[in-house]
């Protein structure tokens, strides 16, 4: 027993030891919202599986595959590799703005020929890796110096500003909001939250400036609903309608008017949820959100049982990533948040979106299937 417990700590795990130490629970929870999502875009198409439900599946497909394989990795390669992946990342997102593909008003995508990509959905993974690896290994003496936190925040800042250009405020807002959680996370202390947060607040007129018209009229319809209720309120009165005339049970599969007679925008994408609940409920609705509660239970209770500063570190970031996604969209289409296009993770249909939850699952399984390795603070495989 003690060989084998010493074997883990060094990493040195056969290929059908990595598969007992999957979480497959967790995969089960993941595939379950996968579904509901198919069976969502199902409904979308007015019972057709083209032209989303299909291509759904087929995503989730290959990004469970993804994510097996990336469980598989060692966790010190992540750690090894983590800025290499932020400089590509980076790299993307200055590309979107020197020659990005333009789509619904916002430059967002860059054109691989084969596909379009859409970096700022990587870069939340990216930022997660790195600002874990920067952190990891310093004491709490380190992270209350403000020299120490300079890099991080401009680990942070650099990405935020390129994806506010595009514009793509619900993104920026992710990553800003994914960075400070794991500040806190890392032993930053409060005072200098509330300092930062008081400078922020000065730079919120240069913030609304570099935003666009419809992002501004956003921001004031969430103010105000009544304002423009057939302009830019439309989407949000529409949304409300929706949710409130599915009551506890809903209309009905494939029975919701507000959607299925186009009065409801957007439906399969950013206002998914709305639709679901016209058709199943508050019943329906709140099965969802069972469903994220169990998979974000999964997410924190992985970050506990790791035994390396880095997996604990990237398991919470992936997690609350994931937890950002889920509050954002359903805060947003309830007209809690400015609607700011954010999916709703594993339903909304989305390429992009669809390979980053599944390639964060897929680093989150790599930090439990190896919970117990050592790691050294340089991050190096000898110990």
């Amino acid at each position: 027993m003690g060989f084998r417990s010493t074997r883990l700590r060094k990493g040195e795990m056969t290929f059908s030891e990595k598969l007992w130490h999957i979480s497959w629970t967790l995969i089960l929870l993941v595939a379950l919202v996968a579904s509901v999502g198919f069976l969502m875009l199902f409904s979308a198409a007015e019972g057709n599986l083209s032209p989303w439900a299909d291509k759904q599946m087929i995503r989730f497909g290959i990004g469970v595959v993804i994510l097996l394989c990336l469980a598989m990795i060692d966790i010190r390669h992540f750690m090894r590799y983590a800025y290499a992946f932020y400089t590509v990342a980076l790299v993307l997102l200055v590309a979107v703005e020197v020659k990005g593909t333009i789509g619904m008003g916002a430059q967002r995508w860059v054109d691989l020929g084969l596909f379009q990509l859409q970096p700022s959905e990587l870069m939340k993974i990216a930022l997660v890796l790195t600002l874990a690896r920067y952190f990891h290994g310093a004491d709490v003496d380190t992270v209350r110096r403000v020299s120490f936190l300079i890099p991080p925040a401009l680990l942070i800042a650099m990405p935020v500003v390129l994806v506010l250009k595009q514009p793509d405020l619900g993104t920026a807002m992710m990553l800003m909001m994914g960075g400070v959680v794991l500040f806190l996370v890392a032993g930053v202390p409060l005072w200098m939250f509330f300092t930062v947060g008081g400078i922020g607040l000065g730079v919120v007129p240069i913030v609304w400036e570099m935003l666009r018209d419809y992002q501004k009229n956003r921001v004031l319809t969430f103010l105000d609903p009544d304002r423009d209720p057939l302009g830019s309120g439309y989407h949000i009165t529409q949304s409300k309608i929706a949710l409130g005339s599915g009551g506890v049970f809903g209309k009905g599969y494939m029975l919701g008017t507000q959607s299925h007679l186009d009065f409801l925008p957007e439906h399969q994408t950013d206002f998914i949820f709305t639709m679901l609940g016209e058709e199943f409920g508050m019943v329906g609705g709140v099965t969802l959100l069972g469903l994220y509660v169990l998979i974000l239970a999964y997410g924190f209770y992985i970050s506990a049982r790791c035994r390396h500063h880095f997996g604990r570190l990237v398991a919470i970031g992936v997690t609350t990533t994931f937890f950002l996604y889920v509050f954002i969209n359903i805060a947003m289409v309830m007209g809690l948040l400015p609607v700011v296009g954010i999916p709703l993770p594993l339903i909304s249909y989305g390429g992009t979106a669809m390979m980053t939850l599944m390639i964060g699952f897929g680093v989150l399984m790599s930090v439990h299937v190896h919970r117990d390795v050592q790691i050294s603070r340089s991050g190096g495989f000898d110990d």
